[in-house]
């Protein structure tokens, strides 16, 4: 009698300005429906290489083969993370794919088209120790446009209350490594998307040789598409079994 090979663990990344809450309008409630073993990562949103390393030490918690999900900048995490062995595909709804030297934020100006850096507020912060830096969220009259335009209302009004802010210079971070070069990938493409130009989807899926799904959704794919979410995640768990 044939074995069914074990399902991977998914690990679910949050992108910026938005919490672990993200993937509780669907995608983990179909993940357990489907017996996928599920960690959701809570981002801190401080910086590619501090948020790496925050994921690496959840990663070393896991036994045996892993699938990193990512949702806007957790796309940044999950490159500079996935070089663990037991990763064994990255999925990225709505992510950049940045490259070893380039920046989450040389993924939204490559190309025309984006409209990020219009639609934020920029928040000075001071640490104990007095160092200073910048924290940034979306505008409150902006949010629905830029990110959630095809979001529920009383949806959008929760995501709007629960930002949490992302540090600037976690958007300006450049990637040292780029787990895509190495491993399976798959682009969840959103096509109403106006924070990421369409044509930088489309430059990343073709250098990473990504498997791409497209879908006529905001940028808050987990929110709009669960279903689709999971969908890939069983895709891309059937092909690393294959």
């Amino acid at each position: 009698m044939d074995i069914e090979p074990a399902k991977p663990t998914v690990v679910l990344v949050h992108g910026a300005v938005e919490d672990s809450s993200l993937w509780t309008h669907g995608v983990i409630q179909r993940l357990q429906r489907d017996s996928y073993a599920t960690k959701v990562f809570s981002n801190p949103l401080r910086g590619v290489a501090h948020d790496a390393a925050y994921l690496r030490s959840l990663l070393d918690t896991i036994e045996g083969p892993i699938l990193l999900v990512s949702h806007a900048y957790g796309g940044a995490v999950i490159s500079q993370a996935g070089d663990d062995p037991k990763v064994k595909g990255l999925i990225y709804a709505g992510s950049p794919m940045p490259a070893a030297g380039e920046s989450t934020n040389d993924c939204l100006e490559r190309f025309p088209g984006g409209d990020f850096a219009a639609s934020v507020d920029l928040i000075p912060f001071t640490l104990p120790d007095g160092t200073s830096g910048t924290d940034l969220v979306v505008k409150a009259d902006r949010y629905g446009y830029l990110l959630a335009a095809d979001v529920a209302e009383d949806k959008l009004a929760l995501m709007i209350a629960t930002q949490r802010p992302i540090a600037l210079a976690a958007l300006d971070e450049k990637l040292t490594a780029a787990a895509w070069m190495r491993k399976p990938s798959w682009q969840i493409r959103p096509l109403l998307d106006p924070v990421i130009p369409q044509a930088e989807f489309a430059f990343e899926a073709d250098r990473a040789g990504a498997q791409v799904i497209e879908l006529q959704s905001s940028h808050a794919i987990p929110v709009t598409f669960p279903e689709v979410v999971v969908d890939v995640i069983a895709q891309a768990a059937r092909a690393m079994a294959s």
